[in-house]
Parts: C-alpha cells; structure tokens; sequence
C-alpha cells in the first residue's frame, strides 16, 4: 500500500473538537479516492495530516509502510504531490518555469531540468489546455489558470500519489471535465489519487473509492457503489438529493429538486 492511515485522530490546539475521529483507510498504486463531506467536515484537514504538515494526537500515518512523522519535508516530497486549494505564490514566474519548480525535490543541489523533463512539461501543458500560458507570468493569469499549472508541476514532481483539495474549485465547466479525465487517466498511468470534492457527481464520474466525513468528525469509505447512496447524500448535505440513471451519457448523476 502507498498510504495506509490507522485511527487518525486530530483536533486543533486551543480547542476541544475532534475534527477527526479514528480515521482509517488504505490507498494502493492506481486507486482514486474521493473525499466528500460538509463545510468544515476536515477534508482538507485530513490532506494536511497526510501530507505532514499537522501531526496527530493519535493514529499513524505510514507512507509505503514508513511512518510520516520519520520522514523530512523532501522525503515526503518524492513520494507525494500536493495541490492545494489556494496558492498565492511569493515570487513571480513564467507559467513554464513554475511547472518545471515540480522536478526540484529529484534534483540534487545543483541538478536542473532535463530536456526529457522539458518535453514532458511541454506536454502535459497541452494536456491541461494551458499551453498557450507558456511565457505568461504566473501572477498574471486567472485562478482557474492557477490550478491547472499547480496540477501540472505536482505531475512533474513524478510522485507515487497525488492529493488534490478540491481540484475544480475554480475552474469553469470545460476545464473541470479536463481535470477529471486526467485524474482518472493519472489512475490508469499507476499514481493513487486523493480528492478533496463537494460534489457527488465527481466520485460517481471518477469511481474507485470514496470516503465521506461527517460533522462529527468520522469518516466510512469503500467503493463509490457503497458509500455514495442516496440516504447518506441527503444526511450529509442536509438535502433530498436522488441518484438517476442516465441513458444517453450511460452513467449516474446526482441531482436535486427543482427549485
């Protein structure tokens, strides 16, 4: 397994909440898990623990059965990809040249890119509908824009997994469909993924594993067919939500009464 979690346990100094309960799960080469819950619920949370920048009260965290929290920030770096939510960069870059920071942690201290890493930064820039944002500064381009290239230099980093907060925050309806076909295709190349998602329909297009955490902290997983039903939907999000069949796309959707 690339990820194994075992009773995770966390709540934030200076309070008494458990923002997460004995969470457990395990995450193996090729598999995609989706993470839904309420506002506040500890999706992100939970992508943070896994990530090594929180520690838990209790529970472990063992990457490829290593334990997080004996791993240094570059370590953790060669194994997994992070792709935040928001990212509000320092310094300005070229949109080409943020991408390529992706292969650092595989460098040595005065490694630097290679023409295959060129090549492949070239490509998944076309891959992403961004190439045409090449040359452009970083701190220039939307934040729709801005998510695609953190996905690009997250693959470039050329991890064994992939956590992504909420991917298609900001993103318009064409490029959130791009950005889910490449995490399925991310699946399908080997690399295990982790979505951070608000919208059912996403586990349900993507399938593989899913996860739902509640506002009290717990969380059930399991294949998308067990979790996402109907009767935990409309508990979670507090609304009559109903899974249809539909014919002609030959999938399942969410939806919600007419207004």
């Amino acid at each position: 397994m690339i990820y194994t979690i075992k009773n995770l346990t966390f709540s934030y100094p200076g309070t008494e909440r458990k923002v997460l309960r004995e969470v457990s799960f395990e995450l193996g080469r090729g598999e995609i898990m989706s993470v839904l819950g309420p506002n506040g619920a500890g999706k992100t949370t939970l992508l943070s623990l896994m990530m090594g920048f929180l520690k838990a009260d209790s529970g472990s965290v063992l990457i490829e059965e290593e334990p997080i929290r004996q791993m240094n920030a570059k370590q953790i770096a060669s194994k997994v990809g992070y792709v935040p939510q928001i990212h509000e960069p320092s310094f300005d870059y070229s949109v080409r040249h943020f991408i390529m920071m992706g292969v650092a942690p595989g460098k040595g201290l005065f490694g630097g890119p290679s023409a295959d890493d060129q090549r492949r930064c070239d490509e998944l820039m076309e891959e992403l509908g961004i190439a045409k944002l090449a040359d452009r500064s970083y701190l220039q381009i939307s934040g729709g824009e801005r998510q695609q290239a953190l996905i690009a230099r997250a693959v470039m980093q050329d991890p064994k997994v992939i956590l992504f907060d909420e991917p298609t925050a900001h993103l318009d309806y064409g490029n959130t469909y791009r950005t889910l076909k490449m995490v399925r295709s991310m699946a399908e190349r080997g690399f295990a993924v982790v979505l951070t998602t608000h919208d059912p329909n996403q586990a349900l297009l993507l399938g593989g594993k899913a996860g739902i955490i509640d506002r009290e902290g717990h969380m059930i997983s399991g294949t998308v067919d067990q979790i996402v039903t109907e009767e935990r939907l409309a508990e979670v999000y507090d609304c009559d939500l109903k899974l249809v069949t539909i014919e002609e796309m030959d999938r399942i959707a969410c939806v919600t009464p007419a207004l």
